[in-house]
């Protein structure tokens, strides 16, 4: 048998193994149901053509599906009520020291308020309409104005009221302060309490959080980034890179599929180093990819997934995932 032979015949046994060994095959993991997270809660949707960071998306509504207004104690209710399994929500420090329940930097978009969000006391926040600017035909209506008056909740109010719900808390700076002061408003719930919640957002705030407390499960695009790569280019060991352990990974579904062992066995590896898998919309360039919006996407999972799923859409995609998971 020649050099060249021999060569191949070891390729194609290592290829063997390897491919093996990131065969769900070697998964014992039962079918199961998606893990869905509501981004938001249950919100409005709204035209997303041409996007930026600024842009005030209230004042491009789409006709109203329902009656929920983002981030509210309601639209959580409802969104846990349809059958969501966690929550994203997001966060400002205020001026008296407490952490508001709302997307945007500045008020001036959804609310009848002005200037920046934490540039305000939780108290002035609360006297604000956060239905105010939502308008889906160019401003002759606003469907939800006088609706949200009072309705910024805080995060206390939020964990008070959901003592037991998965929440994914959004820093929204880069502000490594603000992780410092996340952690200390953490550090007094029990570790039994913090084991619902998980951080994600800027690199610095979220390098604050794992430093002061290191069982957070927390994402960053630094720690996201170094994941894949890294997991790319060793996973098919089953070594699974420090940066993927105890966190979260929000995935876009055209990503996903070429994980070492996807979907099972990388669902495992995950699990094992208690790492939760949420699967976005698909990646095209740019930032992070929307959710799982559209419900046509719901067919293109796994038979049996039963890793989880991040959605704008939760109303319209859960029908479809009942239905497609049905037992």
């Amino acid at each position: 048998m020649g050099k060249r032979t021999i060569f191949f015949a070891c390729v194609t046994v290592a290829a063997g193994g390897i491919w093996f060994n990131n065969s769900s095959l070697l998964s014992s993991r039962p079918p199961g149901f998606p893990a869905v997270l509501a981004h938001r809660g249950l919100a409005q949707d709204f035209d997303h053509t041409d996007l930026g960071s600024d842009t005030c998306t209230a004042s491009r509504m789409l006709p109203p599906r329902h009656a929920y207004l983002e981030n509210t104690i309601a639209s959580m209710e409802a969104a846990f009520a349809l059958g969501a399994d966690a929550l994203e929500l997001d966060v400002h420090p205020t001026m008296d020291g407490k952490f508001a329940v709302f997307h945007d930097w500045t008020l001036d978009c959804r609310t009848d308020g002005k200037g920046e969000t934490r540039g305000h006391s939780m108290t002035e926040l609360k006297t604000l309409d956060i239905g105010y600017g939502y308008t889906a035909d160019g401003g002759k209506t606003y469907p939800f104005r006088g609706k949200g008056i009072g309705m910024m909740p805080s995060l206390d109010e939020v964990v008070s009221h959901f003592p037991a719900r998965r929440f994914n808390i959004n820093v929204k700076s880069n502000d490594p302060h603000e992780g410092e002061a996340l952690a200390a408003w953490l550090a007094r719930l029990t570790p039994t309490e913090r084991g619902y919640l998980s951080v994600y957002g800027g690199d610095k705030p979220i390098a604050a959080v794992k430093a002061a407390l290191p069982d957070m499960h927390t994402l960053s695009r630094a720690s996201l980034t170094q994941c894949i790569a890294r997991y790319a280019a060793l996973g098919w060991s089953g070594y699974v890179p420090d940066a993927c352990r105890q966190g979260i990974l929000l995935i876009p579904i055209n990503v996903a599929k070429w994980m070492w062992g996807w979907p099972d066995r990388f669902l495992d590896r995950m699990q094992d180093v208690d790492t939760r898998v949420y699967l976005l919309g698909p990646y095209s360039g740019g930032g992070f990819s929307q959710g799982l919006d559209d419900p046509q996407l719901i067919n293109q999972l796994p038979d049996g997934y039963s890793g989880g799923i991040s959605t704008d859409a939760l109303d319209r995609v859960m029908p479809v995932i009942k239905q497609r998971f049905a037992s």
